[in-house]
């Protein structure tokens, strides 16, 4: 399923008032990240519910999806087997009593796949360089944190699943190294869809709708120089969750290391 979609193609719609949306088409292709930013209650949550559910002009935003400029076959929008499209929700639990490694077992099982020691091994190391509260393949999901189950979803996404269109609502809000997180998905080769209010994912993207009352009112193609501010915020951030986790346990922490300490781009806040 991963190798034959290439693109999709959102067709626009309406907005809250029955105003036709400013843009004709919007292509994204295999391997993209598109932001999905505006005010609360703007209708984010509304164009995943589109994507998700491959509309065609069948939910109150009349907007079309098509698949590798196609309208989708009727089974990608039925079948719950094919499972073309994954949703990583801001808030995540599990409700079943089994191990870490069990239910990597039986996801894998389930989507007729070769079980092997190194598919799970892969999983729980990508887990572990996402959250920075490490978890053991014994451990029971039910006493797994928000970050923590958030962060072995989006492992579980890249490795095991075959969906290639990912929606993500507010990864920001799990406790995770979300920049890290995003990149696992986008090196599978996967289309990520992210609802964010954070400026670093929103200018990490390859473009970004912006939605309001309803509606898109903007696609804007990020720019060199946004990358390079996204690059920036996103080493701010991770160089931040390192002082937290050196507070978590313990550690002093030195002024003058912290401001003066070389700044190293293949380690954002690593303490050298």
């Amino acid at each position: 399923m991963n190798n034959i979609i290439e693109k999709i193609t959102i067709f626009s719609g309406i907005n809250k008032f029955g105003q036709t949306e400013n843009f004709d088409k919007i292509d994204i292709k295999k391997g993209q990240i598109v932001s999905i930013v505006g005010p609360t209650g703007a209708g984010k949550s509304q164009l995943l519910y589109d994507i998700e559910k491959l509309t065609q002009g069948d939910t109150v935003s009349k907007r079309k999806i098509f698949i590798n400029d196609q309208k989708p076959k009727r089974e990608w929008r039925s079948d719950p087997r094919f499972k073309l499209i994954a949703y990583l929700a801001q808030s995540m639990n599990f409700l079943t009593d089994m191990s870490v490694e069990n239910f990597l077992k039986l996801h894998i099982k389930a989507r007729g796949k070769n079980l092997s020691e190194d598919i799970i091994s892969k999983i729980i190391e990508n887990t572990n360089n996402i959250t920075g509260e490490p978890i053991t393949r014994d451990m029971n999901l039910l006493n797994l944190s928000g970050g923590q189950t958030r962060a072995l979803m989006v492992a579980d996404v890249a490795f095991i699943s075959d969906s290639p269109i990912i929606l993500i609502d507010e990864i920001e809000n799990a406790g995770i190294k979300k920049e890290h997180a995003i990149d696992i998905l986008i090196n599978e080769g996967k289309i990520v869809f992210l609802v964010t209010h954070d400026p670093a994912l929103a200018l990490k993207a390859d473009k970004r709708l912006v939605i309001k009352s309803g509606g898109i009112i903007l696609v804007i193609e990020t720019s060199v120089k946004e990358k390079g501010i996204s690059y920036y915020l996103n080493w701010v951030d991770n160089f931040n969750l390192k002082i937290r986790e050196d507070i978590r346990q313990g550690k002093i922490i030195d002024e003058v290391k912290i401001f003066c300490q070389p700044y190293d781009k293949d380690n954002f806040g690593e303490n050298k």
